[in-house]
């Protein structure tokens, strides 16, 4: 599993843990599983998915910010967030 955090200037969107996450990044999407490379990376805008396990997504809308990976650990700090249906 992985430890998610996924944070915005105006609140902690997310903390928890996740078995999958796919983010927008500045080039394209980028897909994250338990024991993925350290890893830093841009966000562009898009839609930040989180498979929390038994089929079910948590999604959320995000601009810009970056995304970072490390020993299982999933940080995604984002100039703009918000739950998306």
């Amino acid at each position: 599993m992985l430890k998610v955090s996924v944070i915005s200037p105006e609140a902690v969107l997310f903390e928890g843990e996740a078995e999958s996450v796919v983010a927008p990044a500045f080039d394209g999407e980028v897909g994250i599983l338990t024991s993925h490379a350290p890893m830093v990376t841009v966000l562009g805008s898009g839609t930040l998915r989180l498979g929390t396990g038994g089929g079910q997504q948590r999604r959320f809308t995000v601009a810009g910010g970056f995304l970072q990976v490390a020993d299982d650990e999933v940080r995604v700090v984002t100039e703009r967030a918000a739950a998306a249906s």
